[in-house]
C-alpha cells in the first residue's frame, strides 16, 4: 500500500446535497433513505449548498435529533425524569417541520482540500471528533472523506483485515 494518499484518493464523489432553503422534511426523507457506502455505512448526513452550489453547512441525523429536543432541556434546569412526554414528541416533530434546512444545519464546518494527505485528515478528523469532511475546490464540494473511509482504508485495504473483519 502507498503512503501517498491524499483526500482526492479515497474521498466520496456520489453523494447527497441539499439547498439550504428546502424544508427540513427534504433532510429528513434523504437521510432515512441514506446510501450504503463500501464500507457498510449508512450515509447520515447531506451537504448543503447555495443557489450558486456553493458550501453552506452539514445537516446531519444528530443536527435534526438535536433540534427535536424541546429547548429547555439545554439548559440542563430539569433532567426531564418528572416530565409527561406522551403527546409532546408529536408537538415537537411538527415545530421542527416548520424549520428550513438552513435553520439547523452545522455551518461552522472544516473541509479538506482534495490534495490534502491521509494523515493530516485523520488528525483532523481525530483531534475536532468529526466524523466527516466535507472536501472542496472553489467553495463547491466535490466530495467527502467520511472517518470509517479513512479506517476502512487503512486496514482492509492492505489485507491487515478482510471486509468481514477476520
Amino acid at each position: 500500500m502507498t503512503t501517498e494518499i491524499y483526500a482526492k484518493d479515497i474521498m466520496i464523489t456520489d453523494f447527497d446535497k441539499v439547498d439550504y432553503k428546502e424544508p427540513i422534511e427534504t433532510a429528513i426523507k434523504m437521510i432515512f433513505s441514506g446510501r450504503i457506502r463500501n464500507t457498510g455505512d449508512k450515509t447520515t448526513s447531506l451537504m448543503v449548498i447555495n443557489e450558486a452550489n456553493h458550501f453552506v453547512g452539514i445537516i446531519t441525523m444528530f443536527d435534526i435529533l438535536y433540534h427535536l429536543r424541546p429547548g429547555f432541556l439545554n439548559y440542563g434546569m430539569v433532567d426531564g425524569k418528572d416530565i409527561s412526554w406522551e403527546g409532546q414528541i408529536k408537538l415537537f416533530k411538527k415545530e421542527l417541520i416548520n424549520k428550513k434546512i438552513g435553520d439547523i444545519m452545522s455551518s461552522e464546518v472544516v473541509g479538506a482540500f482534495p490534495d490534502e494527505h491521509l494523515m493530516i485528515l485523520l488528525d483532523r478528523m481525530v483531534k475536532h471528533k468529526y466524523h466527516r469532511l466535507p472536501v472542496l475546490k472553489n467553495n463547491e464540494p466535490i466530495g467527502i472523506v467520511y472517518i470509517s473511509d479513512i479506517y476502512f482504508h487503512l486496514f482492509a485495504r492492505d489485507g491487515l483485515v478482510n471486509q468481514r473483519g477476520l
